[in-house]
Parts: structure tokens; C-alpha cells; sequence
């Protein structure tokens, strides 16, 4: 798999421009977040896979459903995550918040892909898969400034109403694309 484009990427959510309206799901409390979650997974899932052509259709029952079950699926991985930060703030502040910042941005990204491509709790346990991080670090880094550097762009345009579902439909287009390189390769 070829590393995704920068401008690709760009232009990744506007190739179905009135799929952006999808979005609007987040006006619709608890159940629209279930459904516009397990869109997203479905989004993050064709990323890693490569497909980058279009947003694909929301099945509203069935990204409903998908959301839900992560959502349930999650909660262990992040009770642990929050008592072990909230653990360290206690005995350091700043090392809780060196702690926290170190797992945002390197152990986070990589398993949360993890855990959208298998959706099993033990996905987001699976550490050992932090090696492609440690391995491909200058990939990763580079991966990782893309990612901010796209957001930021789609965050002007939220002054515009359409980086906001941009920003939502691509969070995680370039750690996907880094996990199908790395990971799956």
C-alpha cells in the first residue's frame, strides 16, 4: 500500500460533498453519536484498507449498532487508561501530564486503529503492536504532523460550516494509512 497524498486526503471528503451532511447526526443526542461513531470506524476501516475514493453510504441501524458495541468495547481500555493518568497525576502532576501527552500521541493513535480494524476489547491491550511505532518513528512522526497540519486546515474552514464534518470524516486518515503500511503489510 502507497502512502496517501496529502492532497488526497484534502479533497478525500468532498468527493461526496452531501454525505458531509451526515454530520448533522451529532444534533441528534446519544443516538445519533452511536450512529455517526460506527460511521466513522466504517470510514477509518476503508482507509486502512486504501480506499480513499468516497464517503461510503451511512446504514444508520447498522452504524448505530457499530457505535454502540465500540462505545461498550472501549470503556475498559479507557477506565485503565484514566486510572493509570489520574494514578500518576496524583504522585507527579507533571509527570501525569507528560504521561498523558506521550500516550495522546504515540500509543493512543496506533491502538485505537487497532481496536476500529478488529473491534475486540483485547485490541486495544494489544501493545506489542507499538512496535511499528518505535520501528517506522520517522514515518510515524511525519504521520503525525500530517494529520495535525490537515486538521488545522479544516479547522479554518469550520468558519465555513464544511471543515467540521471534514475534520470528523478524515481524524484518522493518515494513522490509517501508516497501520495498513506498517501493520498489515
Amino acid at each position: 500500500m502507497e502512502t496517501i497524498s496529502f492532497s488526497k486526503a484534502f479533497k478525500y471528503p468532498f468527493n461526496r460533498p452531501m454525505r458531509l451532511f451526515y454530520i448533522l447526526l451529532i444534533f441528534l443526542p446519544i443516538i445519533g453519536w452511536f450512529a455517526l461513531t460506527g460511521y466513522i470506524v466504517k470510514i477509518i476501516n476503508e482507509f486502512i484498507e486504501g480506499k480513499y475514493e468516497e464517503l461510503p453510504q451511512l446504514q444508520f441501524m447498522e452504524d448505530l449498532k457499530l457505535g454502540f458495541l465500540l462505545f461498550l468495547k472501549s470503556l475498559p481500555f479507557f477506565l485503565v487508561y484514566i486510572i493509570l493518568i489520574e494514578g500518576a497525576s496524583y504522585l507527579n502532576e507533571t509527570f501525569g501530564i507528560i504521561l498523558n501527552l506521550l500516550g495522546s500521541f504515540f500509543i493512543l493513535p496506533i491502538l485505537t486503529i487497532n481496536f476500529y480494524r478488529k473491534q475486540t476489547v483485547s485490541s486495544y491491550f494489544e501493545f506489542g503492536i507499538l512496535k511499528c511505532v518505535t520501528e517506522n518513528f520517522e514515518d510515524y512522526v511525519s504521520t503525525f504532523i500530517k494529520q495535525f497540519v490537515l486538521i488545522l486546515i479544516f479547522a479554518v474552514l469550520s468558519i465555513v460550516l464544511i471543515g467540521i464534518p471534514a475534520a470528523s470524516f478524515t481524524s484518522y486518515i493518515f494513522f490509517a494509512n501508516f497501520y495498513g503500511r506498517r501493520v498489515l503489510e
